[in-house]
């Protein structure tokens, strides 16, 4: 299926139009792009260069990253892929994996003013976001002045978020997923690019509250920080015993970031794999007359319109940070656990089998794939 775009006159098929002897240059997945005149072939170049710079980019954020942060890389490689799709993350780890030392570590390499917010279960909605106070101005009068919280910041830590009560976690749906923050019937515009990363522990441990499910649905990406193997262990004392301070330098910043989100919004993706990734969010409902055997049979709830929307925009940056200017299959099976993990709810039989929510996913891809490719 072919599908040309009016901005650049480009086709994307899965073969080389016959009538077209113009360069065709493979791309990703079998996909080939045709340059049809001299205008194209300019922007082609253009396009061509941009995602050597967006690779080169993030390449370097990543080579910082690794001065503070020991192992991890797909966990850093899924955090830079919110960050410039627009989206928030959830990291999930006992203590001491390194979750809050990434987060700083980030700060620092992106440039980007950092706010750190500890979340603990006496803390209050207003201590978040921020309230009104009186303040006695310089003619004496008594006026009413907003003091901002530490929620007004680029790159805010959300640190053990679920040691708060539902009522302090529900104060950040609106800026998470509008990036504004209403007081008093007043609204504030928080600044570009805003980026909260959560930590959480366990919910199985003493002291923690479940979040609410549509704050979950606000995360891009929830991702598991796993134990480190005995060799990182190893690295991560060594590391510790120089300094436990971050020695990351910034190698971008604000502007740069949003550059890299403009250039991932322009990504093209065929009507094949977009299909493909609806199917898979779609097949996670058993409530629906046509859905997947593994919905029906492991899933109590499906996943939100939100993931669709996710898995296709986080995919088309990581196509970018692969040095590709599509989408593919793979990039939307690479993804689907992070983005959908925290969406789906597997149900008593998944459970009764010794299936965890990643392994549900697992299958619904498996399925996914047999039923659209």
């Amino acid at each position: 299926m072919a599908k040309k775009t009016e901005k650049d006159n480009v086709t994307l098929t899965g073969e080389t139009a016959p009538e077209e002897a113009a360069e065709s240059v493979e791309i990703n997945g079998g996909t080939t792009r045709t340059a049809t005149d001299s205008s194209t072939d300019a922007e082609f170049a253009r396009n061509t260069e941009r995602v050597k710079a967006f690779s080169k980019s993030i390449a370097t954020v990543k080579a910082e990253l690794a001065k503070d942060v020991v192992g991890q890389k797909e966990i850093i490689d899924n955090v830079l892929i919110a960050i410039v799709a627009g989206g928030n993350v959830l990291l999930e780890g006992v203590p001491g994996v390194g979750k809050t030392r990434l987060v700083r570590s980030l700060g620092k390499t992106l440039g980007l003013p950092f706010s750190r917010i500890q979340f603990t279960p006496d803390l209050m909605p207003s201590d978040v976001t921020g309230t009104n106070v009186i303040e006695k101005g310089a003619d004496g009068k008594m006026n009413t002045v907003f003091q901002h919280g530490p929620i007004f910041a680029n790159l805010v830590l959300a640190d053990e978020i679920n040691r708060a009560t539902p009522k302090t976690q529900s104060s950040m749906l609106e800026v998470m997923q509008e990036h504004k923050v209403t007081i008093a019937k007043q609204t504030y515009t928080l600044s570009e690019p805003f980026f909260v990363l959560a930590t959480e522990n366990p919910i199985e441990q003493d002291g923690t509250y479940p979040l609410p499910e549509a704050q979950m649905d606000r995360f891009i990406f929830k991702l598991i920080v796993e134990f480190p193997s005995v060799k990182e262990l190893a690295d991560i004392v060594n590391m510790t015993q120089i300094t436990l301070d971050e020695t990351a330098n910034a190698v971008i910043d604000g502007p740069t970031v949003m550059e890299m989100r403009e250039l991932a919004k322009s990504v093209p993706v065929i009507d094949d794999v977009l299909t493909y990734a609806v199917n898979l969010v779609s097949n996670s409902h058993p409530e629906l007359e046509k859905t997947s055997e593994t919905a029906k049979k492991y899933i109590k709830y499906g996943a939100s319109p939100r993931a669709a929307q996710a898995l296709i925009t986080a995919a088309k940056v990581r196509a970018l940070m692969n040095g590709n200017y599509n989408v593919s299959y793979d990039d939307i099976d690479a993804l689907a656990c992070p983005v959908l993990r925290h969406r789906i709810k597997v149900n008593y039989t998944a459970v009764n089998e010794k299936l965890g929510v990643d392994e549900v996913i697992g299958l619904l891809v498996q399925e996914n794939k047999k039923l659209c490719r």
